[in-house]
Parts: C-alpha cells; structure tokens; sequence
C-alpha cells in the first residue's frame, strides 16, 4: 500500500493503515458484537455535534436520533428529505453548486413541491436573501442548505441562515456531507431538524455509508412520509431502537472502519485538531500554489478548508486529462473542475495528509506543469 497514490479529493480520500486493517475481520450482520459496533458509532458522532454543547442545559444527544444508512452521502440526503419533509410540504433549496443542484433535483424525483434559490457559484447564500424568500412564501415548510458546497469549496453562512429559519418558524435540513467532523456546528447556534453526513470525508473512513442527525419530534411525526421502503429513516430507527439492528443487510466492513476511524480521530484532539490540520493543510495549498502562479477561484474569507479550486493555466498546452496523469504518476491524484463557466481542477484538504503532504503535492504539480512547458519557473 506504501506505493499507493495520496488521494487529494474530497471523499473518498486517503486513509489509515489501522482504518484500512479494520475491514480484514468479517462481522455477523446480526451479531451482538457488531450490534454493540453500530450503537457506538452512533454514540461517538453524536458525540461529535454535542461536543460544543456540553454546557448547555439541553444537550444535542437529548433532541436528535443518529440514524445510520447504507449507502453513499446522497441515499442519506434522499432518504432525509423523503421521510422527513412531509408529501404536502415545500422545499426552498438554497444552491451555489452542483449539490445543491442535485438537492433540488431530489425534490423534484421524490414529488415534493419546492422552489429554488440560486447564487453564482463563488457567492455566498446570505441570511438577508432567506429572510425575504420566506417572507413572500409562507408555503416553504422547509429550507435545505447546503453547508460546505464541494463543487467549490465555497462555506455558506449557516449559523446566520439557522437562525432566520428559526424566527420564520420554519425548518432547516443541513447538507453537512463535506463540513460535519471539521467545522463547527454549534447546536445552541444552529437549530436543524436533519443534519446530513457520510463515512468517507472528514471522518476519514471509508464511503459506503450515511447518517442522520434527526430531530427526535420531526422522526416521530415522519411516519408514511417516506417513498421508499429502503430509505424510510422512521422505520430504520424504529426496527434498530427496538433490536439494535439494521433493517437490511449492513454494510459492515463500513461500519468497523469508521468504528476505528473515529477512534484515531478522538486521539488525533477531535473536531478542533482535525480542524486545525485541515486549515493548516489549505493554507499550504493556497501559499504554494500561489507561489507557482495558480489563482484560487474563491476569495480567502469564503473558503473552506475541504477542497479548493483552482483557475486552470491560461495555456493551450495544458489539458486537464494529461496534467491529472501526469501528477498522478508522482503520487497525487486531484479531482476535475465542477464549474460550467471557467476551466478550472480541484485539489482537496482532507484525508489522511498533513501540511508536508500538501507541500509535496505543490511540488508535482509545479514540475509537471514545466514538463508540460505550461509553467517557465
């Protein structure tokens, strides 16, 4: 595994040798040793959201069910919107990217009824801009925000939003698939009804699993709301609260290495250190790449520290397929661009890689694009 390229994507992403050992045991779907592996990663990303609310009076692990599901992060964004926003119900769907785009179009498959709000991909959705679409629609029941858009690594205001949503008196469902486990989510800030996650991003396991953080009162009221048998988070809950199992057949290898994953992420200091590694990692990133004369396309106080994209050279020697090769045959793999507008790569902040990691990812880029004669430095 040691000639194994660094995955410089946001999920999956490189992980642990001890995350990766943790899938050669073979797990009993119905076993109580793996019933007891399910309940205490539930307890350990409970743990994660309630970690800025120990002080307060009602903590998180009081109002919100984990409720895990097979599947990447998107069958848990399906199966949140479709249990929990009632059928007569109606979506606003905040979008600055490609993830919100598929949120509406989630709606729109499922049939509930929802409008959209779309900002340029490097703009920000602001509090003020929902505050006066809830005022002129009284029928939203639901706003969905995505936190961290991937398509851009653009970090949208949630706390300010959550709050607007709170006064409407309507409800918030976060996608938190590229944020949860390395930025901040303050309960006593952020009120939600779901809260949307995955294994593979900054938990650093491995992809093959959802979860949700529902609120409790929402999951109950959220009986035959759901369109599908296989991503009815009520019955999930329920059949797993009255025998500790789940519903159909786990994805257990899954389950162990994010088990393990959460261990080391406890050891490494939590959501401050992996927080930290991730800032230190982009900064790395953002200084080197700019030193090799490549412009990010989001300015610094709107970007997150989970993937950034970058402005392709301004060459017609550099094609994106042949650039990626190439830094993949020195150890890096990137990600593609997302935007329709501009041509533009990604590099991501997350996994199992440090600011030297970063550095030496700057490094290959920067010599194969001389090989390539796009860069004269």
């Amino acid at each position: 595994m040691s000639n194994a390229p660094i995955l410089l994507t946001p999920g999956p992403l490189t992980t642990s040798l001890r995350t990766r050992q943790a899938m050669m045991v073979d797990w009993g779907s119905w076993d109580r040793d793996f019933n007891q592996l399910t309940a205490s990663v539930c307890e350990q990303l409970l743990a994660i959201i309630d970690g800025n609310t120990s002080h307060h009076c009602v903590p998180l692990q009081g109002s919100h069910h984990c409720v895990p599901l097979q599947g990447s992060g998107t069958f848990a964004v399906e199966a949140a919107i479709g249990t929990l926003v009632p059928r007569d119900g109606k979506v606003l769907v905040l979008i600055n990217g490609a993830y919100g785009q598929r949120l509406a179009k989630i709606c729109k498959v499922l049939g509930r009824t929802y409008s959209t709000f779309e900002t340029a991909e490097d703009q920000p959705t602001t509090a003020a801009d929902v505050d006066r679409l809830l005022a002129a629609d009284p029928a939203i029941s639901h706003v969905a925000l995505i936190h961290c858009e991937t398509s851009t690594g653009i970090l949208n205001p949630l706390p300010e939003i959550a709050q607007v949503i709170k006064r409407h008196g309507k409800r918030l469902i976060i996608d938190a698939m590229s944020s949860f486990g390395a930025l901040p989510i303050d309960a006593r800030e952020v009120p939600f009804e779901a809260l949307i996650a995955a294994s593979g991003k900054c938990l650093e396991g491995v992809p093959g699993m959802g979860f949700v953080f529902a609120e409790k009162s929402a999951l109950a009221a959220a009986e035959g709301n759901a369109h599908s048998l296989a991503m009815d988070l009520h019955d999930q809950h329920a059949y797993m609260a009255k025998t500790g199992q789940w519903r159909f057949t786990p994805p257990t290898h899954v389950v162990a290495a994010l088990h393990e994953a959460l261990q080391q992420y406890n050891e490494e200091g939590g959501l401050p250190a992996r927080h930290r590694r991730y800032a230190d990692n982009c900064k790395t990133l953002l200084d080197g790449m700019a030193a090799i004369g490549l412009r990010s396309f989001l300015p610094a106080e709107i970007q997150a520290p989970i993937i950034v994209t970058f402005h392709a050279p301004n060459d017609a020697r550099y094609q994106f397929k042949e650039f990626y090769e190439r830094v993949k045959a020195k150890g890096f793999i990137l990600y593609p661009g997302k935007l329709t507008q501009v041509e533009t790569f990604r590099v991501g902040c997350i996994g199992v890689v440090g600011p030297d990691g970063m550095q030496a990812a700057v490094n290959a880029v920067a010599d194969v694009l001389r090989e390539m004669e796009v860069l004269d430095i």
